[in-house]
């Protein structure tokens, strides 16, 4: 018996061992995945007016646009390469700068360092997504519609700045998370509760007062039965140095109050999903009574309503959207003034693995205005289509 629990003892041990040595003989590189997806986009079927564009939605959506685009063409190259460091790389090499198309550009570009053992709480650095809107923090390669809202994204251009974030979240919340991911539904970890401190100007852009913004949000994704639903809350603070402006107007170096506040809900497609979200504050807008760049009261948000059907082995995700904003948008020319009423309605066909096909019908009254262009507001319908490689 002695020497039956003896041999047993050794062949558990050694088994340990040879488990621990595998573990450390792993080299770093062995953990690091790549990735990434292409969309390709048709918007001007069936347009009634070619005047009508979303600088911030979509560079090719109006007169300026036409023909096939690349909207998204990215990869991402990320890996845990020690229990508590991760890191995370994305180029996009879709934009345009003037003439100059296809241009590579930085999306992403940081790292995360977990405090703990089970990285619940976690510090990232560098440049990534603000932790402000849920939309806002989606990866487009997940989202239904084919842009984001102006309300909510007129917060922060591109989602991103560079910036330091602290992150936390519970493990059995972060395996909730990373089960919500995988199935499609979302598009990443961000925590249950962020705070954290940026620039302030967007991505790609250097800070030009000295001056951060700060920034918090809190979430809690509930089970409920087969339904998944996530309310969640969020703010930030700062002052925008408008650079994109006309010589003929005078602006304060030292940068504009930026400041909101917005509430999110979730209730994940399974099957049927809704999103919305709400933000309200204060920003710099164009005032073409005086000719100037003043602090104004910002509002608006939008409502997604979706269905989840699964059928001969595919997914369809019909959907309807309906979006507000009435504020300004700090990024454009003169910090440019908008009112914004969308409806769209569409249908997302998952017809093969890692290929997906989107067709949206866009209802848009938009009033859009600066110094170059005071009164200017623009009505219209178009048909957008979109073929999108995932992987």
């Amino acid at each position: 018996m002695r020497l039956i629990l003896t041999g047993f003892l050794i062949l558990w041990g050694s088994s340990i061992l040879l488990a621990q040595q595998k573990i450390h003989s792993q080299k770093w590189y062995e953990n690091i995945h790549i990735g990434g997806y292409m969309q390709v986009r048709y918007n001007s079927l069936f347009e009634t007016n070619p005047n009508l564009n979303c600088e911030q939605c979509d560079e090719n959506w109006g007169e300026d646009g036409g023909g096939l685009s690349f909207r998204r063409l990215r990869f991402k190259i990320k890996g845990q390469i020690s229990p508590r460091v991760f890191f995370y790389f994305q180029p996009d090499f879709a934009k345009s700068i003037g003439e100059a198309h296809h241009v590579g550009r930085l999306k992403d570009a940081y790292i995360d360092v977990g405090i703990d053992k089970n990285n619940e709480f976690r510090i990232r650095i560098g440049q990534s997504k603000v932790p402000y809107g849920f939309e806002n923090m989606q990866s487009s390669s997940n989202r239904i519609p084919l842009d984001r809202n102006d309300a909510l994204n007129s917060a922060v251009k591109d989602e991103r700045d560079l910036g330091v974030f602290f992150y936390w979240a519970t493990k059995e919340k972060r395996k909730l998370i990373k089960k919500l991911k995988k199935a499609g539904l979302s598009g990443g970890d961000f925590g249950l509760f962020a705070l954290g401190f940026y620039n302030g100007q967007t991505a790609n852009h250097f800070d030009e007062n000295d001056e951060f913004h700060l920034v918090t949000r809190f979430s809690y994704p509930i089970e409920l039965g087969n339904q998944v639903i996530e309310p969640g809350i969020q703010a930030y603070s700062g002052k925008y140095v408008v650079t994109e402006h006309n010589p003929n107007i005078n602006v304060n170096a030292e940068g504009y109050l930026d400041q909101r506040a917005a509430l999110s809900f979730v209730l994940y497609p399974k099957p049927f999903g809704i999103q919305a979200e709400y933000n309200f504050g204060r920003g710099p807008e164009f005032d073409k009574a005086m000719n100037t760049i003043e602090v104004k009261p910002l509002q608006g948000g939008y409502a997604t309503f979706s269905y989840f059907i699964e059928k001969w082995n595919q997914q369809f995700y019909p959907f309807v959207r309906l979006q507000y904003y009435d504020g300004g948008k700090k990024h454009e020319l003169d910090a440019r003034s908008y009112t914004v009423r969308d409806t769209e309605i569409g249908i997302e066909w998952h017809p093969l693995p890692h290929f997906e096909f989107l067709v949206e019908y866009t209802f848009s009254d938009r009033r859009y205005e600066d110094s170059e262009n005071p009164i200017n507001h623009q009505k219209g319908r178009l048909l957008r289509i979109q073929a999108q490689l995932k992987f």
